[in-house]
């Protein structure tokens, strides 16, 4: 059994502990706000882009589509995989590294390359998968012109045919307590099929200036470095909300042994004390027979 001293040293040590993760969960709570809002204001704009996208698409030709949106034969294929930089998440890092697994065996008669966003989902691939880039910096400054520049040089990379297809895997925040790892395809992106009553009510409700190829070329880049942005928005959010999950667990964790090993200790030095006062009676008792 152990003494008294050790059973003191081990409540501090559970003490502390709580006291960190405690302050942890109120950081990641403060940081968490913030990045909600980041992520609901840029959904409106992302998906009002996507709409405009399909109207000014709905009638062109297949041959007239924009070069990132041309379908070909799959040889390479690219899956940016976005953690974070950081741990003490619960699943929030291993869900995107399964899922990245999971699509590695599922595609494993295509060439897979892997670019990671998040020092985390470097260190597990970097041993056994094809690490295409790391941008795990990215999250040192978070900004709409650091991420675009990586979706340009993604998009290079397709233009040219060194990817046939490309990939977003990350957490979608649902909501502090819920996180959903998706997989969405980035590149060719995917053109909706419009009826022909849709067409024409299309066609007579907007005129198009310039015409619409030329404004598809501008649009179609602007979405996919927006899809980027958001699923790293997404990614950030959801990885403060797992956090201050996680750390909250940890809190009740810790309180619930810090409440067990109090009780223990109460029983071992009430233990101590009679076993004390049993010696200096039987002493006592003793030096009367005497």
């Amino acid at each position: 059994m152990a003494n008294l001293k050790e059973i003191r040293g081990r409540i501090s040590s559970i003490s502390s502990t709580m006291q960190i993760t405690s302050a942890m969960k109120m950081v990641s709570a403060a940081k968490l706000k913030k990045a909600q809002d980041a992520i609901v204001m840029l959904r409106p704009y992302s998906e009002k882009l996507q709409e405009i996208i399909e109207n000014v698409s709905s009638t062109l030709d297949q041959e007239t589509l924009s070069v990132y949106a041309q379908p070909r034969e799959v040889k390479r294929i690219l899956f940016i995989a976005v953690t974070s930089n950081r741990g003490l998440a619960g699943a929030f890092n291993s869900s995107v590294i399964k899922e990245v697994n999971a699509q590695y065996q599922q595609n494993s008669a295509f060439e897979v390359e892997v670019l990671t966003i998040g020092k985390k989902a470097f260190d597990a691939f970097r041993a056994s998968k094809k690490i295409y880039d790391n941008h795990s910096d990215l999250y040192d400054s978070l900004t709409f012109e650091g991420v675009a520049h990586v979706a340009e040089d993604i998009m290079r990379d397709f233009r040219q045919g060194v990817f046939d297809e490309v990939y977003l895997v990350y957490n979608k925040f649902l909501n502090a307590a819920t996180q959903e790892v998706q997989t969405e395809k980035l590149l060719p992106i995917t053109m909706p099929e419009k009826k022909e009553a849709e067409k024409s009510a299309i066609e007579t409700d907007y005129i198009f200036e310039p015409n619409r190829t030329e404004i598809l070329e501008t649009l179609i880049p602007k979405s996919i470095k927006t899809q980027v942005y958001k699923a790293i928005l997404d990614s950030v959010a959801s990885e403060h909300g797992a956090r201050m999950t996680a750390m909250h667990k940890a809190t009740d964790n810790a309180q619930a042994l810090k409440n067990d090993l109090v009780i223990f200790y109460n029983k071992a030095r009430q233990a101590a004390i009679t076993n004390e006062i049993l010696e200096i009676v039987s002493g006592a008792e003793a030096l009367k027979n005497s």
